[in-house]
């Protein structure tokens, strides 16, 4: 019996595997709203056999975008372009999830196949943070927000939420990691804001909290809100691991049901030691502290090593990103490979192995 293909029950949603598609951005949207190529991409993952398809991440406005080519959901047009792709994810017998994320000072930058640097000129815009620090060289200082802005900000989540709810998807994740707008609340190395949301770890963590909390009230209780959290900067004085226990506890408190454990992004001059499986262990130890359903994200690529990883308790999920884009059938595969005799779909039974 193997652990990877058990199901996974969250709420009332039952997860077919522990496999989940991990948000990888396409910058291939158009004013922000999907097109046949996110339908053809993440449907062929759906059919591949994963058990959640998480959507991008998804700007909740469009300064909150990373590039002009990111996914958005401020606009009910934007839900309108995403129901034909949560409708046919979850006809394939997999959870439709989406990420809602806001890029702050990460913003405005070019795509990555064109070098991914700061836009310039008329193309740019002026990026958000909680206070002003540009991210690197070549950055332009963010405008810091003000309480105000803050508030609409919160606001621009839940309307997203609800956008989200309307198209049809069954999780939503909210980003607080990879250096961008909540992680940059959260981390003492880039919010060196003096009013409430500054300062002390309560008031670092009032933000992120806030949208968790009023996003959790939002959705049909039935269904799991995930987070994604980077467990540390990987840098001196930074965000860690004892603080992200911390807020785990907190957003588990709050209703929260699965936090995705990635780290990194906040600054350029971190010394990241990526190897094989190297977030596990934050993975590990936020779901012996906390209690809470967790997923390890990282370099996993083989069907042993991600069986080893649910199996032994070392997370409940394992979650792909690179090796999806290699192989969109990889769960097909890796049951293949680990004994598992997996449904495939009736379309495609004449190629199963006997």
């Amino acid at each position: 019996m193997s652990a990877l293909f058990t199901p996974l029950p969250l709420r009332e949603l039952e997860i077919r595997n522990r496999i989940f598609v991990s948000p990888m951005c396409q910058y291939s949207a158009i004013d922000g709203i999907a097109n046949d190529w996110h339908l053809v991409h993440l449907g062929a993952r759906a059919v591949g056999g994963a058990g959640l398809v998480m959507i991008e991440a998804t700007g909740v406005s469009p300064e909150g975008r990373i590039t002009p080519a990111c996914m958005g959901l401020w606009s009910d047009a934007h839900a309108l372009a995403l129901a034909p792709i949560a409708r046919f994810i979850k006809q394939q017998g997999a959870v439709a999830a989406i990420q809602l994320a806001h890029a702050g000072r990460k913003a405005s930058t070019d795509l990555p196949w064109k070098g991914g640097k700061p836009l310039s000129g008329g193309q740019a815009w002026v990026t958000q943070a909680p206070s002003p620090l540009p991210f690197g060289a070549g950055y332009s200082t963010p405008h810091a927000l003000t309480a105000a802005e803050i508030d609409a900000v919160a606001q621009q989540f839940t309307d997203a939420t609800e956008r989200a709810l309307a198209a049809g998807f069954e999780v939503i994740e909210l980003h607080m990691a990879h250096g961008y707008l909540l992680h940059e609340f959260l981390s003492p190395l880039t919010n060196r804001r003096s009013d409430k949301y500054g300062g002390t770890l309560e008031n670092r963590l009032r933000l992120p909290l806030r949208i968790a909390r009023e996003v959790r009230n939002l959705w049909p209780a039935k269904w799991p809100v995930f987070v994604r959290i980077s467990a540390t900067d990987w840098m001196p004085d930074g965000w860690d691991l004892p603080q992200s226990i911390e807020l785990a506890r907190r957003l588990k408190d709050l209703g929260i049901d699965f936090i995705d454990c990635s780290s990194g992004g906040l600054v350029p001059e971190a010394k990241v030691p990526a190897a094989p499986g190297f977030q596990t262990p934050f993975a590990t130890a936020i779901r012996r502290e906390v209690g809470i359903t967790t997923g390890a994200v990282g370099l996993i690529t083989d069907p042993v090593q991600a069986e080893h990883i649910v199996g032994t308790g070392l997370a409940d999920v394992v979650l792909l990103a690179r090796e999806f884009l290699r192989d969109p059938y990889w769960p097909l595969h890796a049951a293949q490979r680990l004994g598992v005799d997996l449904a495939w779909p009736d379309q495609y039974l004449r190629a199963k192995p006997t």
